[in-house]
């Protein structure tokens, strides 16, 4: 029998997906009465809530992992959570036999269970269903911020694109009911949030596994739309396939949506895009570029890219290229290829060098890092919306445009939480300077 933990310490790897996970078990602890604490040496129950998305993510949880085997003076619980969980299942207990237990993306209603479990035999306890039930409770969540908050809509993905572990880790999708999405974010309006970010693998397939509910994506923007105090909405992440014009008619039309979209387009190649299973060619998404573009004229685009996918040809990352010549992204992640254990791509031949990958990315994020400059350069002299949320080290105020640009200013405290038009006068690496409109302007 184990002794019933006091304090946790919870570590979070990967997706904001993974980052509300924990703000939910963070509330389900405490409510148990557990007390948070950050320092890691001092927690009676450690929980890693980890990333399966690339090798590397999981290179590094493995190693804190086996040294935590190596280097416990005292017997603690320790749990294993996430899509690394559902990934590797009870292979985690023959290569870490030290922890205690695994539980799965789709299980995060069942860690008090667990820990029951583990505290009363003293045994190791696993949980990783395969689908996921729409029986969390997303109202205990802990948030980070008193300003933003992230709520999840949906999980899960049945896109199945060749490199990708999510369907194998997530599930496939599952639409939380549209009533409780808009009972939390009334909450979260009601304790003063001001900013929220919709969260799903794909937000765009919102309400497709629902017919009944007759609530679509947009559908469900108009409704939160409405709600007072809720003065910003984001979303994350989209699949260009399921973007429509709908969309982008709501982008335009409400208020508190925001003017920014994650378009990852992937690849600039057709060939690889559909090596790669995105279901949509290169010609189809500047298609819908263009339509976002006429429409929101203003608008800010996001993409990820893989480059050196499995036989992609240096012609075909200079395809790659082009499209960020023709599309300079606001916002870019960019990752060389890395092979996953259990995804179609695992059969084709990882046959590009790395060398060659580490040149292909290193070129393509100078090509970015040069268009963001410019794009930042361009903005100086405007005044823009920024929402504040905290302070930062210096004791500067840090806040985000409509559009996701870091901002920070000099002010003062009653400025978090609030909305104020800044002149940006400079930047500093990624981050824009400014002060406030009045002060800039003498009043």
């Amino acid at each position: 029998m184990n002794h019933d933990p006091k304090t946790f310490f919870i570590r979070t790897y990967g997706c904001q997906m993974n980052e509300l996970d924990s703000e939910i078990m963070v509330g389900q602890l405490e409510g148990r009465g557990l007390k948070r604490t950050f320092d890691e040496d001092a927690a009676d129950l450690l929980i890693y809530n980890t990333c399966s998305i690339r090798d590397l993510a999981e290179r590094k949880v493995m190693g804190k992992l086996g040294q935590l085997g190596r280097t416990q003076k005292r017997k603690r619980i320790i749990g294993v959570t996430g899509c690394m969980a559902m990934a590797k299942k009870e292979s985690l207990f023959r290569k870490l036999p030290h922890i205690d237990f695994v539980l799965g993306t789709n299980n995060i209603s069942d860690l008090s269970e667990v820990l029951n479990d583990v505290i009363i035999t003293g045994k190791q306890s696993i949980r990783t269903d395969n689908t996921f039930e729409e029986n969390l409770d997303y109202l205990v969540a802990k948030k980070e911020s008193k300003v933003s908050a992230y709520v999840s809509i949906i999980r899960g993905c049945d896109k199945y694109c060749t490199y990708c572990v999510v369907p194998y880790t997530r599930g496939k999708e599952v639409s939380r009911p549209p009533d409780d999405i808009e009972k939390e974010v009334r909450k979260l309006a009601a304790e003063g949030f001001k900013e929220i970010t919709l969260l799903g693998q794909n937000v765009n397939s919102y309400g497709k596994d629902t017919p009944e509910t007759q609530c679509l994506f947009h559908d469900l923007l108009y409704r939160l739309d409405k709600i007072e105090g809720i003065e910003r909405i984001r979303f994350l992440t989209s699949h260009p396939i399921d973007i429509t014009l709908e969309l982008m008619q709501a982008i335009r039309d409400l208020p508190s949506v925001c003017e920014f979209v994650h378009f990852p387009i992937q690849a600039g190649s057709n060939r690889i895009l559909k090596k790669m299973h995105r279901i949509y060619t290169k010609q189809q998404y500047f298609e819908k570029v263009a339509m976002l573009k006429e429409l929101v004229p203003h608008a800010s685009l996001g993409t990820d890219i893989i480059v050196g996918f499995p036989t992609e040809t240096e012609e075909e990352f200079i395809e790659t290229m082009d499209v960020f010549r023709k599309i300079p992204y606001s916002v870019a992640f960019l990752y060389t290829y890395s092979a996953r254990k259990g995804t179609p791509a695992m059969r084709f031949k990882d046959d590009v060098p790395q060398e060659v990958k580490d040149d292909r990315h290193s070129r393509l994020f100078e090509l970015h890092k040069e268009q963001a400059a410019q794009e930042r350069a361009a903005m100086l002299g405007q005044t823009i919306e920024v929402l504040f949320e905290k302070k930062n080290r210096n004791g500067q105020l840090k806040g985000r445009t409509r559009c996701w640009k870091k901002v920070i200013i000099d002010g003062p405290d009653s400025f978090i939480g609030t909305l104020q038009q800044v002149k940006l006068h400079s930047f500093n690496h990624e981050t824009l300077l400014g002060q406030v409109a009045e002060v800039a302007a003498g009043v």
